[in-house]
């Protein structure tokens, strides 16, 4: 079967397309043969070597969308999902065929396309985990979401307004956010302030950090006294200092989510979780660039410049 591999770290050019054997399904694993596979960022980062772990010759990919041939569930379903551990222990999606834990997929809703289910993966696990696992937002309550314009935020957006909460949206703009009730520029405004002042001086129930670096002391400091703050990642210096005496009288909670030691059961049971927001419509696919597979390495390369396209490969 033809393979997107990479042999050694660097950037997108060390890829290429090579025939390696298809892949036999183990205990309790189904082989999937694969229709479309979603580029994430996380994806360009393992191929520069930024992943801890990642073993060579490599095949990436963790998300994925296709048609199950063999194994011990969905015989001849279209499944999707987001492989626990693909394209760092063992070989990712982005390939023909791939032998999957069966517990780690999910039926494909019948709003998406394959290509368009392709692409929720990564972003839509990722904020559920942190909202609803981690922060266990409920209806009512207000988010603030840091970084709501990129690609998981936006996800994160929608799962908490599908699930009944107010979402305040930090960016470094002010252009408007589908979904958010209000959008705070970070570059000209005061984060705290301007959350106070839009939660009649209460502050946010919970953080959602998708940013991290100087902006993650003023969104901690925007919790309402017990408030929730998760963070996944820090843009810069992973390094970040914030105030221990006013963290404490205020009994904020501080969550780490890492969707990479997410467990097959976690991202299987996660992925049926969301299944019903996009039957309903409440949650939609992002926009997609769909690139034929033998192209693969120029969609790479088009992603590691920058424009915040999502693009996915497709057979």
């Amino acid at each position: 079967m033809k393979a997107l591999r990479f042999h050694t770290f660097g950037p997108p050019s060390v890829l290429s397309i090579e025939d390696v054997p298809k892949p036999e399904p183990g205990p309790g694993e189904v082989l999937v043969r694969i229709k479309a596979a979603g580029i994430n960022p996380a994806d360009i980062k393992n191929v520069a070597g930024h992943f801890h772990g990642t073993t060579l010759p490599r095949t990436p990919g963790r998300d994925f969308s296709g048609v199950v041939v063999a194994g011990v569930r969905f015989v001849n379903e279209q499944v999707w999902g987001s492989a626990p551990g693909f394209g760092i222990s063992r070989d990712g999606v982005q390939a023909e065929f791939a032998a999957v834990p069966a517990e780690a997929i999910a039926r494909k809703p019948s709003a998406l396309t394959l290509q368009q289910a392709a692409a929720i993966g990564v972003p839509f696990v990722t904020a559920w985990a942190a909202v609803m696992r981690a922060a266990e937002l409920r209806s009512g309550e207000t988010i603030l979401i840091v970084g709501a314009a990129g690609a998981v935020g936006h996800a994160a957006t929608q799962i908490a307004v599908w699930k009944g909460a107010r979402v305040l949206g930090a960016s470094r703009d002010s252009r408007p956010i589908s979904g958010v009730d209000a959008v705070i520029d970070t570059t000209s405004e005061d984060l705290r302030e301007r959350v106070f002042a839009l939660t009649g001086g209460q502050g946010a129930d919970a953080v959602f950090d998708t940013v991290g670096g100087p902006i993650f002391e003023p969104a901690l400091r925007s919790l309402r006294h017990g408030g929730r703050h998760v963070a996944i990642t820090s843009a810069g210096d992973p390094r970040v200092s914030f105030n221990l005496v006013d963290f404490y009288h205020n009994e904020s909670r501080l969550i780490g989510v890492d969707s990479n030691r997410l467990t097959a059961a976690d991202l299987g049971e996660i992925a049926r979780q969301l299944c019903p927001g996009f039957e309903s419509g409440a949650l939609t696919a992002p926009k997609i660039e769909a690139v034929p597979f033998e192209n693969a390495v120029e969609a790479y390369q088009k992603m590691a410049s920058g424009g915040g396209r999502k693009f996915v490969l497709y057979w």
